[in-house]
């Protein structure tokens, strides 16, 4: 381990999502980043198999993105959004509508994919009340959802070590969709599963119960990645957009992971064909740089609400600080252009088939138990130790570690998600790291 700054005093960064006892008596510590790797404290280079925290998509330390930055700060480092603005924000919001599916073309800027989470859960019960129906406040999450830290996230959030402990202060009137994940019907599924679209009709037994009059949105993940890489049944997400467009009811995509590439596209909803009412947007919008995230919002929606007072009132309560940050949006501006000039979006699909038959030539690895892809994005979901769930993943993500791959891990599910620039080498590496160290786990 090279020397640093107290470096031997790990005990005073509380560490986020973490075994912090676990950690600090074994650390894995990285000191600097390019391109595909990592490269840890005692000089190693770790191969990144998971783009970060699924958000590096161009890859780590990209030189025009670290000049905007430089620049930027070096130029205007902060400027307050309330009340005024300074036109990266309005480039920034430009830029990501042009990527958005037609009428999500208003871009509201967070800080982060649960600030993104909370803010489009209270501009769709704003949407209602603007309209004379304020009386829609039940929101509609998913079991297995994943939808950030913040109240309303963990609320329509379906996680349940992530609710447990603040169970008594989640958010009133809120109810949950089944999750789709039935590895009876759909274990080792390439790309969509066949089974499953019929679970989005649970929508219409919560409606009955409920009455649409109550709800005011429902929130899915296109594809569930913190949960473990769930991907949705043919036709499951158009039947949610069809019985949300009946109702009534707003339709918010989580793409914190799924936006900027991960699937060949700008968007899941460009994938899939299905455009929701509100997307939220973090991670890879500007490669992990800086904190941002944003929430899309459709004109109809947007203008329901800023159209609906006087023009001298404040039309949403709501915002933060550093919404639009200019180095933030520096950044944004950078990341967007290098995705189109680099075709980095098409290259993601190109690679998806060699990065598919990888995943799935793992199906014979010891303790195997499922494989689930989609675009660049899988998941491999081990057989649990009696009495220590996650514990084989944890063993395996270590040993991975150790041998020069960063992989990612929920419970005993492994995840990949590897920077979009990976090479077909470095996609064989991942995976044969991975089968390697199976072999050695107990």
């Amino acid at each position: 381990m090279t020397s640093h700054p107290a470096i031997d005093d790990l005990s005073s960064f509380w560490m986020p999502f973490t075994a912090n006892r676990q950690f600090k008596a074994a650390p894995r510590l990285i000191d600097s980043a390019k391109g595909m790797y990592y490269k840890a404290t005692d000089g190693r280079d770790i191969l990144d198999g998971s783009a970060g925290l699924w958000c590096v998509n161009a890859g780590h330390c990209r030189d025009e993105i670290v000049a905007a930055i430089q620049k930027q700060v070096a130029t205007l480092d902060f400027a307050p959004t309330f009340q005024m603005g300074h036109p990266l924000a309005f480039e920034a919001a430009s830029k990501v509508a042009a990527l958005m599916p037609e009428g999500l073309d208003r871009i509201f800027f967070t800080n982060s994919g649960s600030e993104s989470v909370d803010t489009a859960l209270k501009i769709a019960l704003a949407y209602h009340r603007a309209r004379g129906e304020g009386q829609r406040t039940r929101l509609i999450g998913r079991e297995r959802g994943y939808h950030g830290v913040g109240f309303g996230g963990i609320s329509v959030g379906g996680i349940a070590p992530n609710r447990k402990a603040f169970s008594g202060a989640l958010l009133p009137g809120v109810d949950h969709l089944p999750h789709t994940h039935a590895p009876e019907h759909n274990a080792f599924s390439k790309g969509q599963p066949a089974w499953g679209a019929h679970l989005a009709d649970e929508l219409e037994r919560l409606v009955a119960l409920h009455d649409a009059s109550t709800i005011a949105a429902v929130i899915v993940e296109p594809v569930a990645g913190s949960t473990g890489v769930l991907v949705p049944p043919q036709g499951y997400l158009q039947k949610l957009r069809e019985i949300c467009t009946k109702h009534g009811i707003l339709l918010i995509f989580d793409e914190v992971i799924t936006g900027f590439g991960r699937l060949g596209t700008a968007t899941a909803a460009e994938y899939f064909g299905v455009t929701p009412d509100l997307m939220t947007l973090a991670k890879a919008i500007n490669n992990a740089s800086i904190p941002m995230g944003a929430v899309a919002v459709h004109r109809k929606v947007h203008d329901a609400v800023v159209n609906a007072g006087a023009e001298n009132a404040i039309e949403l309560f709501h915002g933060y600080t550093y919404s639009a940050h200019p180095v933030a949006s520096a950044a944004t501006i950078a990341t967007l252009d290098l995705y189109a000039r680099e075709r980095l979006f098409e290259r993601a699909a190109s690679k998806a088939a060699r990065f598919e038959a990888a995943a799935h030539a793992l199906r014979d690895a010891p303790f195997v138990k499922d494989i689930r892809n989609l675009g660049m994005v899988a998941g491999i979901e081990l057989e649990s130790r009696p009495g220590a769930p996650g514990a084989r993943a944890y063993e395996t993500f270590v040993k991975c570690f150790e041998a020069g791959v960063l992989v990612r891990i929920t419970a005993d599910i492994l995840a990949f998600s590897p920077p979009l620039i990976v090479e077909d080498d470095q996609i064989d590496q991942i995976f044969s790291t991975v089968r390697k160290v199976l072999g050695t786990v107990a």
